[in-house]
Formats: C-alpha cells, sequence, structure tokens
C-alpha cells in the first residue's frame, strides 16, 4: 500500500537508551521537494493572482506612478492638490519616522489610490465597450468605422499578455430583456408551430401574462440582475441539474470522441498514460491562471468561469437536491478495470509522474487478476440510477469504516478514469462502429463510468479513448477545450516509441496503485442492482447514429456567402419535416460567454422562413431561384435570432428565470407554465472545434475530431449534435429511444445537410444503412439549388 511505502520514511528501535529514530534520506528527499514545489505553486498562484487583480495595468505600472508623484514633488509641484498634506497630517505620530518619511509614504499612499482608481476607471471603460455588440450584427467582411474605433478602443485597453481570468472582472453583466421584446419574440417563434385558433388563444394569454403578472415578476427579477453576477446561471444550475431527480446517465450527460482516423498507439496503458499526463499539464496552467482566455475576434473575451470546476469535482447527491463539490490539490486518480477499484498517486517528489511511470501504474492495474469483492463491480451504476435512491444509500452504507473512506477517495479524485475492456473506434468496414462507439461514451455498460465525477475519461482496450462529462458544473466548450490540448499534446509533444509504449525511463521504484476496500451488505448491493436495472432500461432505449457527411463542408457553404451553422439548422428543418410531415419545437444551443459567469440559451430554429423554405423544397412548383431566395431569407433570419442570443436578447432564460420568480412569490401563470412545459422534439447543438489552433488540420488532415453527442431531449424526439470539421468535413450525431413509435419504424428517412439517412429495423437487431445512391441524387439537388451563387 502506498500509506506503507511512505511510512517507512520513519522507522524507530526502542533500546534500553530510549528510541532510536532511523530516518530514511531518500524519503525525506521526496518531502523535502514536495514542500518545495508546494511553495514555488503557492508563488506562482499569488504572483498570477495579483496580475489577474490588477489587470488591465501592471504591477509595474504602480511603480511608474509612484516615480511620476515623487519627481513632480521634488518639481515642487503638487498633483494631488492639498490631498498628500492631508495624508501626511492623519499618519500617526512617532518618533522613528520624520517628517521627510512622512512626505514620501504620504506620496506613495497617494500614489497608490491613484493608481488603483486608475485601474477601476480602465476595467469600466472596458466593461462599457465590452456591453457594445453591433459588431455582431454586421455582415461578414463589412465593418462599420464606429467599430472599428470600437476594436481599436479594446485592444488598447486590454493589456498584454492576458491570464485566463484577467478580464473576468471586466465583463458586463446579463441583460434582462424588457418583457415585451420577450413575449414578441416568443409569439413570433411559436406561429409556425400553431394554427389561427390555436395562435390567437396564445395571444390572448401570452398579453394577460403580459398585464400582470410579468411587470411584478421583472421588477424582483432586475434586482437579482443588478445584486448577482449573473441572473440566470446559479438557478440554471440548481433547477434544471442539481434538482433534477431523475438519472442523469443518457438524461443529462454527454461525451466527447477521440481523434476520428488516428490511433496514437494501441497499447491501452501507454495511451492512458500520456493522456492523464497533458491533463495534469493542463490542470497545472489552469489552476496557476496561466492559460489565454478565449477571446471572439481575438478581441472580445469570453468569460471563463466554468473552467474553476473542471477538475477535482463531483456532483454529491441529496434527496431534494445535489450539489457540487470542488476541491484543491488533488494528487490521486481512482481507476475502474474489470469490476475494481484502483487509487492510484499523480505525484512522485513533488512532480507528476511521467508518461513512463503513468504507464507502469496502469499496466499493473491491467495485470492484475483479483476478483471484485461482493458488490463492487456494479456499483457505479449508484449514479446512473435515480437520485434518491443514491442520496439514501450513500447516507446510510457509504458513512463510515471502508466504504466511507473509498468512496472519499473517488470524490476527491482529480477525476476518474475507466480502463474499458472493449474495443471502439471509427472502422470503415463497419458502418455502425461510431453508432457502437458513441453509446458507449454514453453509457458504457452502465455499470463502468462513475457518472458524478466531472468527468471520466475512457480508455478502451485498442487505445482509442474519449470523455464522459457530468453537465452541471459546465457545457461541452469548456470540456472542448481542454480536450483539443489534451490530443494536441498527446500526439505532438508527448508521443510514443516505436513499440507504442510511452517515452521516458522506467521507475519501478513507485509503489503499486493500491486497492479501494468495500464492504457491502446485501441490502445495498439490491439498491445497486435497482439502480443498474433502471439504468440499463435507459441505455437499451437509446439508438443512435453517427454520420460522416463528407460530399461537402463548410468550404462550399461558405462559397454560398451562407453561415455553415445556419445551413445545418435549415437542413436538419427539412429532415424533420421529410420524416414527420410537420414541424416541431427545436431547440439550438448558443452561449452567452460575453457576459459573465455566461453559459448557454436557447436559439428556436424552427421559424415562419424556414417552414417556407422547407414547404417550397417539397412543392415542385416551386423553382430553384424562388428557393434560393427563400433559403438566403431564412438563413438570414437565423443568424440574426442567433446574435440575439449570444447578446442576451434571447427568449428562453429570461422566461424561466420569470417562472422561478413566480414560483417563490407564489403566483400561478397559466402562460410560463404552458411556456415551461413545451416539448424539444429536435434538440440541436453545434460543438466547437479548434478553439486553441493547436493542430494544423491542413498539415495533418487525418488529427481531426469527431466531436460529440448527448441523449435526446424528448421521448418523442430527437437529439442532434454536429461539428463542422475542417472544409470538407461534417460530422452529426443523432440520438433517439427505440420505444418511441415516433422515431423507430420500418423505414424511416432523415435529411442531413443534402444527404438521404435511411433507418431500418428488423425485429432482432435495430440498424441503420446509408442509401449511396439516394444520398448522390439528395446532394446533386442541394448542389443544384446553389448553382446559381456557386457559379
Amino acid at each position: 500500500m502506498a500509506e506503507a511505502h511512505q511510512a517507512v520514511a520513519f522507522q524507530f528501535t526502542v533500546t534500553p537508551d530510549g528510541i532510536d529514530l532511523q530516518l530514511s534520506r531518500e524519503v525525506l528527499k521526496h518531502i523535502y521537494l514536495s514542500g518545495v514545489t508546494s511553495w514555488k505553486k503557492r508563488a506562482i498562484r499569488f504572483k498570477n493572482g495579483v496580475l489577474t487583480g490588477v489587470y488591465p495595468a501592471s504591477p509595474s505600472s504602480w511603480l511608474i506612478v509612484v516615480i511620476a508623484i515623487m519627481s513632480t514633488m521634488y518639481a515642487r509641484i503638487d498633483p494631488s492638490m492639498g490631498m498628500i498634506d492631508r495624508i501626511k497630517t492623519s499618519l500617526p505620530v512617532s518618533e522613528f519616522m520624520t517628517v521627510q518619511t512622512q512626505t514620501v509614504l504620504s506620496a506613495i499612499l497617494f500614489a497608490t489610490g491613484l493608481w488603483l482608481s486608475f485601474i477601476f476607471l480602465l476595467r469600466y471603460i472596458l466593461k462599457a465597450l465590452l456591453s457594445y455588440h453591433g459588431w455582431i450584427f454586421e455582415s461578414h467582411g463589412k465593418m462599420s468605422f464606429s467599430t472599428k474605433v470600437w476594436l481599436v478602443l479594446v485592444k488598447l485597453l486590454s493589456g498584454r499578455r492576458p491570464l485566463l481570468y484577467s478580464f473576468q472582472a471586466s465583463l458586463p453583466h446579463l441583460p434582462v430583456p424588457s418583457i415585451d421584446d420577450t413575449i414578441n419574440r416568443y409569439l413570433e417563434s411559436v406561429r409556425p408551430l400553431l394554427d389561427d385558433e390555436q395562435y390567437k388563444q396564445m395571444e390572448i394569454v401570452a398579453n394577460d401574462f403580459k398585464k400582470d403578472p410579468a411587470p411584478k415578476l421583472q421588477k424582483h427579477l432586475k434586482l437579482k440582475s443588478w445584486w448577482a453576477t449573473n441572473y440566470v446561471s446559479d438557478w440554471w444550475e440548481e433547477y434544471i441539474y442539481l434538482r433534477g431527480r431523475d438519472p442523469i446517465m443518457v438524461n443529462s450527460n454527454f461525451y466527447t470522441m477521440d481523434l476520428l482516423y488516428v490511433i496514437p498507439t494501441h497499447r491501452q496503458a501507454s495511451r492512458a498514460a500520456n493522456i492523464v499526463h497533458a491533463m495534469l499539464q493542463y490542470r497545472r496552467k489552469l489552476e496557476r491562471g496561466e492559460l489565454t482566455p478565449l477571446r471572439a475576434l481575438g478581441i472580445v473575451p469570453m468569460c471563463s468561469f466554468q473552467y474553476e470546476r473542471m477538475f477535482n469535482t463531483t456532483r454529491i447527491p441529496g434527496i431534494e437536491t445535489d450539489f457540487v463539490q470542488h476541491l484543491k490539490d488533488r494528487k490521486h486518480l481512482v481507476v475502474y478495470h474489470r469490476g475494481r477499484f484502483f487509487k492510484v498517486w499523480l505525484y512522485y517528489g513533488g512532480r507528476h509522474l511521467w508518461p513512463s511511470e503513468l504507464e507502469l501504474q496502469f499496466q499493473r492495474i491491467l495485470d492484475d487478476k483479483s476478483e471484485p469483492q461482493p458488490g463492487e463491480i456494479k456499483l457505479p451504476s449508484l449514479t446512473a440510477g435515480n437520485r434518491v435512491p443514491w442520496a439514501r444509500a450513500r447516507l446510510k452504507y457509504f458513512n463510515e469504516g471502508v466504504n466511507r473512506a473509498s468512496l472519499e477517495a473517488i470524490e476527491t479524485a482529480a477525476f476518474f478514469m475507466t480502463l474499458d475492456d472493449e474495443a471502439h473506434g471509427y472502422d470503415p468496414e463497419n458502418i455502425r462502429s461510431l453508432d457502437l462507439y458513441a453509446k458507449s461514451l454514453l453509457h458504457g455498460k452502465c455499470y463502468d463510468r462513475w457518472f458524478d465525477k466531472s468527468f471520466t475519461l475512457i480508455v478502451y482496450k485498442n487505445g482509442k479513448t474519449g470523455i464522459n462529462t457530468e453537465h452541471s458544473w459546465a457545457d461541452s466548450p469548456i470540456i472542448g477545450h481542454m480536450w483539443e490540448y489534451v490530443l494536441a499534446t498527446d500526439c505532438f509533444h508527448l508521443g510514443y516509441t516505436a513499440e507504442g509504449h510511452c517515452k521516458g525511463d522506467i521507475n519501478k521504484s513507485l509503489a503499486p496503485p493500491t486497492r479501494l476496500q468495500w464492504d457491502i451488505p446485501k441490502a445495498c448491493q439490491e439498491i445497486i442492482e435497482g439502480s443498474y436495472m433502471i439504468a440499463k432500461g435507459i441505455a437499451d432505449d437509446v439508438d443512435f447514429h453517427d454520420c460522416l457527411f463528407n460530399e461537402f463542408g463548410k468550404g462550399l457553404i461558405k462559397k454560398c456567402r451562407t453561415s455553415p451553422d445556419a445551413f445545418i439548422q435549415l437542413a436538419l428543418q427539412l429532415a424533420h419535416y421529410r420524416d414527420k410531415g410537420e414541424f416541431c419545437l427545436t431547440y439550438e444551443s448558443s452561449m452567452t460567454r460575453m457576459f459573465r459567469e455566461g453559459r448557454t440559451e436557447t436559439v428556436r430554429s424552427c421559424t415562419c422562413e424556414s417552414t417556407a423554405f422547407v414547404k417550397a423544397m417539397e412543392d415542385e412548383s416551386t423553382t430553384n431561384e424562388q428557393r434560393l431566395a427563400l433559403f438566403k431569407k431564412a438563413a438570414d433570419k437565423h443568424q440574426n435570432m442567433y446574435r440575439l442570443a449570444m447578446t442576451g436578447a434571447g427568449i428562453d432564460r429570461h422566461l424561466f428565470c420569470l417562472y422561478i420568480v413566480s414560483k417563490v412569490m407564489g403566483i400561478d401563470s397559466p402562460f410560463l407554465k404552458q411556456v415551461l412545459s413545451e416539448p424539444w422534439r429536435l434538440s440541436t447543438s453545434q460543438t466547437p472545434q479548434q478553439q486553441l489552433n493547436l493542430i494544423d488540420t491542413q498539415k495533418f488532415p487525418k488529427y481531426v475530431g469527431a466531436g460529440g453527442g448527448f441523449g435526446p431531449v424528448a421521448d418523442d424526439g430527437y437529439g442532434v449534435s454536429y461539428i463542422i470539421v475542417g472544409e470538407n468535413l461534417i460530422t452529426f450525431h443523432i440520438s433517439s429511444k427505440f420505444s418511441s413509435p415516433e422515431t423507430v419504424g420500418e423505414f424511416q428517412t432523415f435529411f442531413l445537410t443534402g444527404r438521404l439517412l435511411t433507418w431500418k429495423t428488423d425485429q432482432q437487431t435495430p440498424y441503420r444503412i446509408l442509401q449511396g445512391k439516394r444520398a448522390k441524387e439528395t446532394c446533386l439537388r442541394f448542389r443544384l439549388l446553389f448553382s446559381a451563387k456557386i457559379k
């Protein structure tokens, strides 16, 4: 055991003359190095904290201000207009402080106050500048004079070499939209989904709400927006995620895939070691705040708040609500393999374990032949089932003894890792390979991922890897940022030997990983089995299809002078209409990270303009020129809605917060009830790609990611995640439920960006195939649609 290994540093023998204390010089050396590393880390954090605290100024600017003030005093000029003299008279009289010393100290205090005032002024001006969003509504390639001036001012005030959290104090607060704007946009969004009679009824209900109680609710919401950093985020986390009592597996957690075409090594332990080491490097940069903040246009900063809880974080179950536990400086990892849990220390002698050392530790786990303890193999399924049984079991069976110690080891770990005994990944010869890969990442066997950890790293026996992420603490761009860094570091910096092992020497003196011990009674095992059966029912009901569309991509779409996202969203509307023969409420996730602690907003992609385009595509009497005009109008509408959502003028988060206020105040609103009960039968999201631009996909075209996905939001709907990869590839992750007659049939067609996907099912095993000829015909049809623009 690791504890026993550390204990040999101190050995003693009792003799007649007393106690003979013997110290191990080697272990004392490691203790010394650990202490040095710890103090060095604190010093770096303190330095970076100071740099962030005074940004956009710098500590050196304080010295400049002090020197300037002192120089004016020696020139017998008083820039303080008497304030320095007043400060001097306020200083305590001391026999050790001469008049000249008091004058110098007063000048330094005045200079410091002036410097701090200057910092607050800069931040206020920068916050005011960042509140301007006119640039985002301007046409691509066209920039007004006012926006050019704005860009120059933002650049001047943004300082040099900002750290991850440098801009946090300068970011504007999320504004509360007006009731009129929100109601009008809501009515506009539901118009294509309702007939005339239904729409008139909705107008009546909405107008009644606008008169009363909307004004009361709005006042309280504005009060919160003045007091809180963000009027949405804390309620969103609590009520959408943490108060949910249903299983988070499939329903909340999402997954991220590995590189699509490349497996750097087929050795499981080696790949796991490099990935873990790269994650530790990222965590060190993150904890020190040394990562560069993301900036739109390379200038406008995005909020970095969500990064704080990426590591050392666990969702803790409760009876009524869960809570997120975040710790600091966790030095171990918990690994699950073949039903056993192992604790692996990540540090040795005050440094991270090298990849070769991690490979040794993981190989030891793979070679371990011990059997799982009673109840251990399916223990993680507690995190996959309903929250209340898990919370009660945790209080009753994991609150003392070895169970408490082992559970604490998991919940306080840097993150959780599964060394999976299956092989997954993209196989061009197997059309279902990506489907199975996606399902494995999303739910696995329902008992081999710890779904409560901030993320679970999964490494398959063929070297492929991926991540399952708990959703409450952050959104997909955050984990995607880390994952891009890790994959680039793994492939292009750490690398492997010719045999596929990690580079570096092997330190065989490392203490082996520690088995976590459990004493799980029969009653608890029955609860575990019950959670497993619930989770298995959910997992077996999830139908998945991943599609690689490479007929064309971003390159061709941009030649048509169209937003790739708008193009895909309109294709999805056409797909759904061909599949169902009707339109549905459509959710597209947008981000609000231009505001402090911003997370997401909803773009309602089904609009009057998009439905007009879809109907024109199905009407053979409509000419291509008419279709093209309708398409452009619908695409422009979608882009404008996306921009409104990004700039705080969305619909759904405002309505959600109004609903929370109404519940707190005990006000019953039929309008808000109806709005929040409407099902999202088509839930979509675009996965961001190349946030860091660490991998040159032009030079290394095979080193592209496959994005990630999530489960269906509605029981009778689809979940669609997509990633636009390079110029000629779009990857789709489509989920639905077998149990719904609306999403499973003998033959169903689903149109995706010019490609016709056909689902075919039999009584035994549902599977999906691509109809090649029909796909080409449909693709040509879309090419014809854009022929005027392409020419």
